[in-house]
């Protein structure tokens, strides 16, 4: 029996993850992201196997990685008959990414600032 590599997520991923997710990210999109941004392509199996996550977990991920635009997908199909393989490919590197999450977070400072001054307003000017 052929053994394949296998990348699983390292420390430093794992940490990562817990940051993103601390930021607001939820923790499967986080894994994904991190796991895609390891590799040039990955099949949706590599992503579920390194991760750990199920088929519809990492579906869902891909969906929403691909809705932002951080991730493209191919579809290799089969010699035989079946459905296609999914391939995916990070096209935005990691450290955009965080400069966009980044922003995001920014600007949500900004709205908090911006709700408490006007509810000091208020309660002073009562």
């Amino acid at each position: 029996m052929k053994k394949k590599n296998q990348y699983m997520l390292n420390v430093d991923d794992d940490k990562a993850i817990q940051l993103f997710v601390k930021l607001g990210m939820p923790e499967n999109l986080a894994k994904t992201l991190m796991f895609v941004s390891q590799f040039d392509e990955c099949r949706r199996v590599d992503v579920q196997q390194g991760t750990d996550m199920r088929q519809p977990e990492v579906s869902v991920a891909m969906q929403e990685l691909r809705r932002r635009d951080w991730v493209k997908k191919r579809d290799l199909k089969k010699k035989a008959k079946g459905r296609p393989v999914h391939i995916y490919r990070p096209i935005v590197d990691l450290s955009d990414i965080l400069k966009t999450v980044e922003l995001e977070k920014l600007k949500e400072v900004d709205a908090v600032k911006n709700d408490l001054s006007e509810l000091k307003n208020i309660i002073e000017n009562r």
